[in-house]
């Protein structure tokens, strides 16, 4: 069992005193059986929001010299003030959203401030994920969704629902659906079809 209190977070990565070696790095994540690293955030909800622009690209320029490949989990704090240095940085966008009316809406509010706040290349190389979370969820039509969101954004992919994953624990990948594992696997192609554009420094 993991004492998550213990675990380092972000905080920790910035404060060590030489980031340029991958051991010292590498003992502020975790790490997955897939080789996965993980970092996190503060636990403490005061301390994370204060987590500023600043600090993300900090951030950022610690662990491109270590990674080629970084993904930052956003959640939905649009207005978060490191959300202008994640922006700014980010290659390409997942927008993840459910088959639901108001997941949709929800996905279209999004890509709209995106557009109208100067993110617009962001929108049109944004790959939006439907994703079934709920069994027999009304659902708009699929064709209808990926119709819609092809228009503005480079791709759309479906992802089933899936019971291990509704669970919401750790994901052991040997327990997920095979139809889930196809969905998955065609999401990361799509994803990595950019990555040989990819390449921006991260110092304000």
């Amino acid at each position: 069992v993991v004492d998550d209190a213990a675990a380092p977070t972000v905080r920790d990565l910035l404060a060590l005193p030489d980031a340029t070696r991958y051991p010292a790095v590498r003992a502020c994540t975790g790490q997955a059986p897939s080789r996965l690293e993980v970092i996190g955030s503060d636990r403490d909800p005061a301390v994370s929001e204060a987590f500023s622009e600043a600090d993300y690209r900090r951030t950022v320029d610690v662990l491109r010299h270590h990674y080629n490949i970084i993904l930052t989990d956003c959640g939905t704090g649009l207005m978060h003030s490191a959300m202008a240095g994640v922006l700014d940085l980010a290659h390409m966008l997942v927008l993840v959203t459910s088959p639901a009316l108001d997941g949709a809406r929800s996905a279209e509010a999004t890509l709209d401030w995106l557009d109208h706040h100067g993110h617009g290349d962001l929108v049109a190389n944004a790959v939006v994920v439907v994703s079934g979370a709920h069994p027999g969820q009304a659902a708009v039509d699929p064709e209808v969704l990926t119709s819609h969101f092809t228009a503005r954004t480079r791709a759309v992919r479906g992802i089933p629902f899936d019971r291990h994953l509704s669970e919401g624990s750790v994901v052991d990948l040997d327990r997920l659906a095979p139809a889930t594992v196809r969905a998955y696997r065609d999401l990361a192609a799509t994803v990595a079809e950019d990555f040989a554009g990819w390449h921006r420094h991260a110092a304000v």
